[in-house]
């Protein structure tokens, strides 16, 4: 065996260490190319921000040229591949054009947000580790809370989205009730056919794909029927099941309706059941004349919205809130050993104890610095926009001959036009032209067993302008259908 020569062998790895260094410090870039990169960055924001008014909303080719290779390409060429490959493919969602599904917008300040979280870089799960990046996901939360009158013990978390709050909420609500195990398949939850897919998809991941589900039914303006539903609820209890959860839907993605959320709530209470309440989509219409119709929300159990929605803030931040603290630790408070100089902070100081997430992106900052920045009257002034253009466009499109559906709660609405014949192969056709034509982009849904062409208006860049285009493009792709 060798015997250790210690200066030689530390010699070796000087030299290692030196060739390493020199490749591995091109990462830490100068001041200076630090700057132009920055330059070249914001010259295409402003380029990209710019041309919105003028270029369509929707899309779509193949994509080429995007593999990663070994060689390193010039930020210029980078760019060039993300404009062509990625910005003019599919649909632009920053775009005011973008009225086929619920955009998520992309607020300026909110990006800003995101360069300086992506520096500076915080670890925002434990308070311990960064106190102040922990207080503003905790200070963005409180102001949620106040917004839908939750109390100030309840807790919450900001997710990717509205999928990860779901399971968040009804984790919680499986553990609350003890579901599991031989009591899965006697358990019940109660929704509508309009509640958004990620609740069955949350039901599932989280092991309860083999509860019962009832679906309520609905009235003619898709709202969930309270008087259904407690016959529902009294129906199971009567045949020796175990009601146990109820999910509302505040703002429906089909069709922006709102659930009689006081009468929910007042049957959640009186059989004891857990009061879920899917405000993803139409949560921040809080904030505008349509306040009354969302009475009740602050009896929910749970409650999910969603920033990237309603505040319009770029993909990859909702929030969840829950009353009962004791339900979310259960599910989600857990430590390590070498997280022992964190255990003897507040548990609730801490996101990471109240998600599934432990190493997680610092979201509260694209919530809380455009609020700081703009105020809350800007958000409230685009949210009671988006309700009027809604209007306009239904009035433009009466005027022209089309049918729409009821009149919605909030800015989601579908129409379809009265052909002699045929009436659903046509207008499948008509929706055919209008993304072929793309220059603003909308989208399909089936109601009613009918194929309906859907809008839904909540990009704040949308203003009359856009409307009006839309209804021309609709009226031209409508002379091509034969």
């Amino acid at each position: 065996m060798r015997e250790p020569n210690l200066k030689q062998d530390i010699e070796v790895l000087l030299t290692q260490i030196e060739q390493t260094s020199a490749t591995s410090s091109l990462l830490d870039l100068s001041q200076e190319d630090r700057s132009d990169l920055l330059k070249q960055s914001a010259t295409y924001a402003d380029a990209f921000i710019s041309s919105l008014a003028t270029t369509n909303g929707f899309a779509q080719k193949a994509v080429r040229g995007l593999a990663i290779g070994k060689e390193p390409i010039s930020l210029e060429a980078a760019l060039q591949l993300y404009q062509k490959e990625v910005v003019e493919n599919g649909i632009n969602a920053a775009s005011p054009k973008h009225l086929g599904y619920i955009p998520g917008g992309g607020v300026f300040t909110a990006a800003l947000a995101d360069f300086l979280v992506a520096v500076t870089n915080p670890f925002s799960s434990a308070y311990y580790a960064s106190p102040g990046a922990a207080t503003i996901e905790n200070e963005v939360i409180n102001w949620i809370k106040s917004v839908f009158g939750f109390p100030e013990s309840a807790v919450g978390a900001l997710s990717s989205g509205g999928s990860i709050s779901t399971i968040i909420a009804l984790t919680a609500a499986r553990d609350k009730h003890q579901i599991k195990n031989e009591r899965i398949p006697n358990s019940v939850v109660y929704l509508s056919d309009q509640v958004h897919h990620s609740t069955q998809k949350a039901l599932r991941i989280i092991g309860l794909e083999d509860v019962q589900i009832r679906h309520v039914p609905m009235d003619s303006e898709h709202r969930m029927q309270a008087e259904a539903l407690n016959t529902l609820v009294e129906l199971d209890k009567a045949a020796g099941l175990q009601p146990f959860l109820i999910v509302a839907t505040a703002g429906t993605t089909d069709t922006g309706a709102i659930d009689p959320l006081n009468e929910i709530a007042d049957i959640a209470a009186a059989q004891s059941l857990w009061f879920h309440v899917d405000a993803a989509y139409g949560g921040f219409f809080i904030l505008t004349a349509k306040k009354a119709l969302f009475a009740g929300i602050q009896r929910a159990d749970s409650l999910i919205v969603d920033p990237h929605k309603g505040l319009f803030l770029p993909y990859g931040v909702g929030a969840v809130l829950v009353k009962d603290r004791n339900a979310v630790l259960h599910s989600h408070y857990y430590t390590a050993n070498y997280m022992q100089d964190g255990q003897n902070e507040e548990l609730l100081k801490s996101p990471a104890n109240l998600s599934p997430e432990l190493t997680k992106h610092f979201r509260g900052l694209r919530v809380w610095l455009p609020l700081q920045l703009h105020g809350i009257a800007p958000f409230q002034a685009c949210l009671e926009e988006k309700l009027l253009l809604l209007q306009y466009f239904r009035a433009r499109l009466l005027e022209q001959g089309f049918c729409v559906g009821p009149e919605p709660d909030l800015s989601v609405s579908y129409f379809w036009y009265p052909f002699s014949n045929d009436v659903d192969e046509k207008n499948k056709q008509l929706m055919e032209e209008i993304h072929q034509d793309g220059a603003v982009f909308l989208s399909s849904s089936i109601i009613n067993n009918r194929f309906v062409i859907r809008i839904a208006i909540l990009a704040f860049r949308t203003r009359k302008e856009t409307i009006d285009e839309a209804m021309e493009m609709v009226c031209r792709c409508l002379t091509r259908v034969s």
